[in-house]
């Protein structure tokens, strides 16, 4: 399976060579010009050539933008026919992969998927005289001026940012400099070696209540290894959830219809009417195309259709240090129901065998099973050899129970 829940992706290796130079060919073939940009891994370099010797080779026009946030690139990619992003995204520095973008900033939909995976088997070359061009450009400007069109912060406030070593060093610290924010950088180096886990989880972020308390700052923003995620601590120096941040962004946006994920808790749908998708900010972009205000994922991945149809890290960070500006986040957050959710992954080598065993139609759709006072969703991580459980119930007690059917599920698998 060429394609995950979030583009191609993959340890490091002499295959994802082979995909990245077929990829830019088939690039080429399918779109006359084509914007590529990377995040930070040692390996995105050498990606990013083979990919743009692909696009040459079959006659295609190559736009390079070096290091940028996935959000920048597809942002700038709305002057192309399409865009390329290198990256693994969230995770560990081993992986890389390809995420591919329409012009206004969506994914690759499940049909392009598949058309792009028929067109990367044939080659495309042309000949010596027919060979394509390279131009280098800028991805970051374009995306900075329209985040600093539609966010505005009303007060001087200072904010702990951790860019996690990735793509968001070269925006994210300057762009919230020009909103009048004095961030407190942490990681903010684009080294190409990840100092904490790429991962924006509260476990791996375990200092950021401390930084915030020795600066006195105001809230903290983080971001994953591309920027494409955002995630957030308030004012009183406490993590913001995933769900509780989809939340914050929909009130404050006044958001009428939100999309959301199955892995998402119960509690959205107590303010908003929202519609689900597979887990994959991909199939979130692609519902926005047709329904929604705003949509996400509570890994961190936030979509403004009003900006782009990419989840935006940098546009997430700014508008909540306009909501920190202007709220008391902690406040805010207080007043929104809190029902108990559990999520929990492990390592397995044949994590989409066992959900296949168990009647999921796809593995990393997984299986979800519901009742009025809780859920529980089992399914294959997209990017790992994992699976993943999620359970929530209205009380500690059901969300247990709803997480022992899931295990239940999984034992059921092995034993298949």
């Amino acid at each position: 399976m060429l394609f995950g829940s979030s583009g191609i992706r993959r340890r490091f290796d002499q295959e994802l060579l082979h995909i990245a130079l077929r990829a830019g060919s088939a690039l080429a073939a399918r779109s006359s010009d084509v914007l590529i940009g990377m995040d930070t891994r040692t390996t995105s370099p050498i990606l990013s050539h083979l990919v743009i010797s692909g696009i040459l080779g079959s006659g295609g026009r190559a736009y390079s933008c070096g290091v940028a946030p996935t959000p920048s690139v597809a942002y700038a990619g709305r002057h192309m026919k399409a865009a390329c992003m290198i990256t693994a995204s969230h995770n560990p520095e081993e992986y890389n992969g390809l995420k591919l973008f329409n012009p206004d900033g969506s994914s690759f939909t499940k049909r392009q998927q598949e058309e792009f995976g028929e067109l990367i088997k044939n080659d495309h070359w042309t000949d010596w005289k027919n060979q394509g061009s390279l131009t280098p450009t800028d991805a970051l400007s374009g995306h900075k001026k329209a985040i600093l069109d539609k966010v505005k912060v009303t007060r001087e406030i200072s904010v702990v940012l951790d860019c996690g070593n990735g793509a968001g060093c070269v925006l994210t610290p300057d762009l919230l400099l020009s909103l009048g924010v004095t961030p407190v950088c942490l990681n903010c180096n684009p080294s190409g070696y990840f100092s904490r886990p790429s991962e924006p989880l509260k476990e791996n972020l375990p200092y950021i209540g401390d930084v915030m308390r020795a600066t006195n700052a105001r809230c903290a923003v983080v971001h994953d290894g591309d920027a494409d995620r955002t995630m957030a601590w308030d004012n009183r120096g406490r993590h913001i959830s995933g769900d509780h941040l989809l939340m914050l962004f929909a009130k404050y946006l006044g958001a009428k219809h939100v999309v959301t994920t199955t892995d998402a808790s119960m509690m959205i749908e107590e303010i908003v009417e929202v519609r689900r998708t597979p887990v994959g900010d991909t199939f979130v972009s692609e519902e926005l195309l047709s329904w929604g205000d705003f949509g996400g994922e509570p890994s961190g991945a936030w979509i403004f259709p009003r900006i782009s149809y990419c989840p935006d890290g940098p546009f997430a960070a700014a508008l909540f240090c306009e909501i920190a500006s202007e709220w008391d986040v902690a406040e805010e957050l207080d007043t929104m129901p809190l029902y108990p959710i559990i999520r929990e992954s492990f390592a397995c080598e044949s994590a989409r065998e066992i959900m296949t065993a168990i009647g999921a139609d796809n593995p990393t759709d997984g299986i979800r099973i519901a009742d009025e006072n809780g859920w529980c969703l089992v399914r294959a991580s997209g990017t790992e050899q994992k699976i993943r459980i999620t359970a929530e119930g209205r009380t500690p007690e059901t969300a247990k129970a709803m997480l022992e059917r899931g295990r239940a599920l999984v034992k059921q698998g092995k034993t298949a």
